[in-house]
């Protein structure tokens, strides 16, 4: 096995399906499936979810209203999608802890490292909500954060796209796909992948990234056995 422990990052907006906003169950239940299949590997999972098909700071920000307000619905956004993402993933019979940077005691444990670690060592999926606890910071900067704090091997980083093109390759039909990346390239090349506060703290920490389609059933696993899914963003 490639990675023993991973860290996965889903955006809010893949929650919401076909539907136009809040969350799809059809969705939600393809998801917990294909994180059950690795658990069941024995692989050690930890999850940071997006808030944006409830809620997003900036746009709420960009229409009048107080930005530090504003991520804070954010963050309680991404607790949201935390509770239905565990009840899902517990359904299927894989035990979760949800730890959240804001103390709210009776849904969800606080975020400490060291009681993160100790859930995944005992097989336990971990969802960490509420980004970083701080306003400014995107849930792709809470991702590599809480990566480098539990010592991921990986950041896998699940879209609906299968990897990273020259361009976008939903306008552009002539964007080509790269396998593998560097971070010096990514940043020449101007390529969108995470916000540049993400992205720098992955590179300082030398923390590798893969940019794969989360949508596709079974992509999960088979980039977990080795096969070449996605695009691999390394030093």
């Amino acid at each position: 096995m490639q990675y023993k422990r991973i860290l996965l990052k889903l955006s809010g907006e893949a929650l919401m399906g076909e539907k136009q906003y809040g969350i799809d169950p059809v969705r939600l239940s393809e998801y917990a499936q294909e994180i059950k299949a690795i658990a069941d590997k024995g692989i050690e999972v930890a999850i940071v979810i997006g808030g944006g098909n409830i809620f997003r700071g900036i746009a709420g920000a960009s229409n009048g209203m107080d930005r530090v307000q504003g991520d804070y619905m954010g963050m309680l956004a991404t607790c949201i999608n935390g509770l239905a993402l565990q009840s899902a993933i517990e359904a299927t019979g894989i035990k979760t802890r949800l730890l959240t940077a804001i103390k709210m005691e009776q849904v969800a444990e606080p975020f400490i490292k060291r009681r993160a670690v100790r859930h995944l060592e005992k097989g336990r999926v971990v969802i960490f909500g509420a980004g970083t606890g701080n306003p400014y910071f995107t849930t792709d900067t809470a991702a590599v954060l809480r990566a480098i704090e539990i010592s991921a091997d990986v950041i896998l980083k699940g879209t609906r796209v299968d990897g990273i093109y020259s361009a976008d390759p939903e306008k552009d039909p002539n964007a080509t796909k790269y396998n593998n990346i560097s971070y010096k390239n990514v940043l020449e090349k101007g390529l969108k992948i995470m916000d540049l506060t993400a992205f720098t703290l992955s590179e300082e920490n030398d923390l590798p990234i893969v940019v794969f389609d989360m949508n596709t059933k079974g992509n999960l696993q088979k980039l977990l056995s080795g096969e070449k899914i996605g695009t691999l963003v390394a030093n």
